[in-house]
């Protein structure tokens, strides 16, 4: 066995309470030396960099993520999930605004025929263009001769200091026109936020609330990257009223650029090749098997990454690693090649083996509330593993991953059999048993319990497209659950984007590192729901190691340092 060092990296429980391949790589435009003298000339600079985001969006084709979840009353919490929709699809500027799904749109992939924002029909048809559609304030004429603007007042976002305008439709506006508010940074005049609904509603459909976001990718470059919708009791088809939140995330602008470059850079600076003639070189079958197998996984991984799918390696996949070499080194566990761990970038809930790599989604990583409940997914499809589920020699050949993107979720399927599901949980048991996560169980337990309640009214976000869903262990299910009555501190799970914030330019993920901000009350603890945005804006190569969300930190954890075993 290979000696290797045993960490434990904990993770800190937190509860948020905010939370493609590019067509062409156009150098955005330098920042201007004329700085405006006047308002009105702040505003020409705005309108005229608002019209040049609609021109260079045409260039790119982002990965578009839509979940919305449907509410109703509870008691106890206020409104909860019930029932949910996700989508996923390229963007296509070129002609407009249009999705090509990558997901089942047998329902929802319909595209609106009428203006901005017709998003559901009388049948409550959630219409995924008309999110997207959020992304923009007005591509048919945003300017004075079609909008007043007010300035309010200066404002910070983040570290971005922002002149904040009131923005309504001139007199006898058509439909579709914008109504709310805009922040613009006080350096080149980006619009970096905007807030409101576009005015007109129809009989046929309805023109939605929503908060849209804009990150700083490039010198003078604000890409659209979240957009946030909410509605309350809306009325709608006469006698029927709507209450749902949805999030929109947008990601993989420069697809492989950043990774060209840096294999570029490793190539130019790479070592002399030694001269190894005289060692044993052969290879034996079992050897040839095993790179064979790799081979094929090494096509998917590179595949799915390509796609925009799956991050590329970086900060999120060592801390796995980290908890995943904790359970190896105490179950005296080596293989061979040896198990690492990617993140697919969606939001969906799901984990799966590919070969000797371990898979989980970036929604997966968001929810799970501590350490011990991540070790279990991990040792789940560790046993899978160790019991040599493989799929079989998949994807060795490259003609085989050449497939376009719209049928990515047809072509590729990773699930387990029932049966092969059943010996993993089972052999996982074995494992956590020897593992430093052995007296937290509980704490797992607690987090499938709270699933198994939640999963009907989120049954799209607990679907799995390449794998399968989150295992159901009964036996952590059946573990001495934490009472929450005596902690109120203890959270089940976290809501969506707990955890993990994307690069949508690179893909890369980071942990989010934001403040404590005290116990959360029990309608604030939102396991597996939808929340608002409020990302910390930056501009262009400033300290991203700032927290960009509020949350709430409940207890203390000091990184680094092994689970304390008195504690439940």
């Amino acid at each position: 066995m290979n000696m290797r060092t045993f960490k434990i990296y904990i993770f800190v429980l937190l509860l948020v309470a905010c939370a493609s391949t590019s067509v062409k790589a156009n150098t955005p435009p330098a920042p201007s030396t004329d700085q405006p003298l006047t308002m009105d000339q702040v505003l020409d600079r705005v309108i005229s960099n608002e019209q040049d985001l609609y021109d260079q969006m045409r260039n790119y084709s982002p990965l578009v993520e839509t979940y919305i979840q449907n509410l109703k009353a509870n008691k106890d919490l206020g409104e909860v999930p019930a029932g949910d929709k996700y989508f996923l699809g390229r963007a296509n500027f070129q002609n407009g605004i249009n999705l090509v799904p990558l997901t089942d749109t047998s329902s929802m992939g319909k595209k609106a025929v009428a203006s901005m924002g017709n998003f559901f029909s009388i049948g409550m048809q959630y219409l995924p263009d008309g999110f997207l559609q959020m992304i923009f304030i007005d591509t048919n004429g945003f300017g004075r001769q079609h909008y007043n603007f007010a300035f309010v007042r200066r404002d910070f976002l983040g570290e971005v200091r922002c002149l904040v305008f009131d923005v309504t439709p001139a007199e006898k506006a058509k439909s579709g026109r914008f109504t709310g508010r805009i922040w613009v940074e006080d350096q080149d005049y980006h619009i970096v936020r905007f807030n409101g609904e576009y005015n007109g509603h129809g009989h046929m459909s309805c023109y939605f609330h929503f908060d849209s976001w804009r990150t700083n990718v490039k010198p003078g470059l604000w890409m659209p990257t979240f957009v946030y919708s909410e509605e309350k009791n809306l009325q709608y088809d006469l006698m029927q009223k709507l209450s749902f939140k949805a999030q929109t995330r947008l990601w993989g602008y420069n697809l492989g650029g950043f990774s060209r470059e840096e294999e570029v850079s490793k190539i130019l600076v790479e070592t002399p090749v030694t001269d190894e003639t005289n060692t044993a070189n052969d290879i034996s079958p079992i050897q040839a098997q095993r790179l064979w197998d790799r081979q094929a996984e090494d096509n998917i991984t590179d595949r799915l990454e390509r796609i925009g799918l799956m991050a590329p390696k970086g900060e999120i996949d060592k801390v796995l690693e980290t908890v995943l070499n904790n359970l190896e080194v105490t179950n005296n566990i080596d293989p061979d090649p040896e198990v690492h761990c990617r993140v697919l970038m969606t939001s969906t809930l799901e984990s799966f083996t590919v070969g000797h790599t371990i898979v989980l989604s970036r929604g997966l990583v968001d929810v799970l509330p501590d350490e011990a409940s991540l070790a279990a997914m991990l040792a789940h499809e560790l046993s899978h593993v160790v019991l040599g589920h493989h799929l079989g020699p998949q994807y060795p050949f490259f003609d085989q991953l050449l497939v376009d993107d719209k049928d990515t979720f047809r072509h590729f399927g990773f699930a387990h059999t029932p049966k092969e599901e059943a010996a993993a949980n089972a052999k996982a048991m074995q494992i956590l048993g020897k593992s430093p996560y052995a007296n937290q169980l509980a704490n797992a337990g607690l987090f499938l319990q709270a699933l198994e309640v939640r999963q009907k009214g989120i049954p799209n976000l607990i679907s799995g497209h390449l794998g399968n869903r989150v295992p159901h262990i009964n036996d952590l299910k059946s573990a001495t659950p934490v009472d929450p009555k005596q902690n109120p501190q203890k959270i089940s799970a976290l809501p969506i984007g707990g955890r993990v914030k994307i690069d949508p330019w690179n893909n890369k993920l980071e942990l989010i590192k934001s403040k404590p901000v005290g116990t959360p009350a029990e309608h604030e603890k939102m396991a597996f729901e939808v929340t608002p945005f409020m990302p910390y804006l930056t501009c262009f190569g400033a300290d991203a190691a700032r927290p960009i969300t509020a949350s709430a930190t409940p207890e203390e954890v000091k990184l680094g340092e092994p689970p304390d075993p008195t504690k439940p």
